[in-house]
């Protein structure tokens, strides 16, 4: 059993603006860089074994000074991956959401509908990233079977990993809660060669408790708000 302590980046300017940011590399704001602090007090008494991030700076940021802490006590070792990199947006990463629905407003009602094969012109598609998504985790679980690892992240990845361990479809909105600086633990199992992720908690705030509210980009509100136009 190898356990995966994975944590979304903390947050940015972009978060507050409700820009779709993918894989713009956009760094942390103040309120980001003291997430990443409590994170790393947080987890600073963890039994790690190794922290991997995605190699966006919003990422490594968060885990940076986790790494630090873990450092001076031992040899733990820091990682970047790719595959654990944001959706790719492709023609609007970078956007707002009101910028989109002017400029790309066929290509905003296509993406409302959540449709696990639909991409946004030079995009990834749903299905295209959680495969990305699911090779790097496993990719991770072999590398560092049985030991516990500390994934630093974006909240498109971990909507990946939550949907594979609770089996549900790729089509539909966002079904968890998904804060930034937020804490998710998880198992994973291999047998015969087949990964099963299970939940053990997921999104803890607890060490985040007296900062101000996030910004939030609810997909089910918005995918509510799109049936009830069609059906008028």
């Amino acid at each position: 059993m190898t356990q995966l302590i994975l944590v979304r980046h903390g947050e940015t300017d972009w978060n507050r603006e409700l820009r779709f940011q993918g894989q713009v590399d956009v760094p942390l704001n103040a309120t980001g860089h003291e997430q990443a602090r409590r994170v790393a007090r947080r987890l600073a008494g963890e039994a790690v074994d190794v922290v991997v991030s995605s190699d966006l700076q919003r990422a490594y940021q968060t885990a940076a000074p986790l790494a630090a802490l873990l450092a001076a006590r031992s040899q733990v070792p820091m990682q970047h991956s790719r595959l654990l990199r944001e959706q790719n947006f492709g023609v609007v990463d970078g956007m707002r959401v009101d910028d989109i629905k002017t400029l790309h407003a066929d290509a905003w009602d296509r993406w409302t509908q959540f449709q696990a094969d639909y991409a946004f012109d030079g995009g990834e598609s749903t299905r295209q990233f959680h495969a990305r998504v699911v090779q790097g985790m496993t990719a991770l679980v072999a590398e560092h079977t049985g030991k516990t690892l500390v994934v630093v992240t974006h909240g498109g990845v971990l909507d990946m990993v939550y949907r594979t361990a609770r089996a549900l479809s790729l089509d539909g909105p966002r079904q968890s809660d998904i804060p930034n600086g937020g804490l998710n633990h998880v198992r994973v199992m291999v047998d015969d060669a087949t990964h099963r992720f299970d939940i053990v908690q997921w999104a803890d705030i607890a060490h985040l408790a007296d900062m101000p509210p996030q910004p939030k980009y609810d997909q089910k509100r918005v995918a509510a708000k799109v049936r009830a136009e069609l059906a008028d």
